[in-house]
């Protein structure tokens, strides 16, 4: 089945354009929505997603309708992927993984994703181990011992409510939930 995805940003921004140009390049059924991009919640792409099954060709107008970045993009042609399915942009010709270039493009571009994100990762774990022999631990500093301390007398006299004591103490209430918890565990 030859399936097409439309999205546009914005409820006052028009899908008939994508959709005209999804149905007059033979999809049989089309999935559309007017949602941000930005947003990880995409109903009608994940019920595509659902639906798809191996043979079936997804179809896009561009790749800007279907993510907002290379990772995300890449990450939903690789879902497209796993169910067996292809994927064609048509604006971005070279997207059309129907064919052996498509895809030799689509693993280049999956390689070259992959490789900066281990580039990432190699320089993160690089200035951590600089810090390191600089004396530097890293992480959250702890909380204040006597500030926790007075926020828990205040949780047992039961006369402040928790924000009171997050407010009073300049605690946070996840710092007060773990005092309290770690006080249930040795007691």
């Amino acid at each position: 089945m030859i399936i097409g995805y439309a999205r546009v940003s914005t409820t006052g921004q028009n899908l008939e354009g994508q959709t005209d140009l999804l149905t007059q390049n033979g999809c049989e059924r089309i999935y559309s929505e007017k949602i941000s991009g930005v947003k990880n919640e995409r109903p009608q792409l994940d019920r595509m997603m659902d639906s798809l099954r191996s043979g079936d060709t997804v179809i896009i107008t561009e790749l800007t309708r279907l993510g907002r970045s290379v990772k995300e993009l890449l990450s939903i042609i690789e879902r497209i992927h796993e169910a067996g399915a292809s994927i064609k942009s048509l604006r971005e010709t070279w997207l059309d993984t129907t064919t052996p270039q498509g895809n030799l493009l689509l693993t280049i571009f999956a390689g070259l994703s992959q490789f900066e994100r281990d580039l990432t990762r190699q320089r993160t774990r690089q200035g951590l181990e600089a810090a390191r022999a600089r004396g530097r631990k890293g992480g959250r500093p702890k909380s204040d011992e006597s500030k926790v301390s007075t926020a828990l007398k205040m949780y047992d006299s039961k006369l402040h409510s928790i924000d009171e004591i997050t407010k009073a103490t300049g605690i946070s209430r996840a710092t007060l939930y773990r005092a309290i918890d770690k006080r249930k565990k040795t007691t």
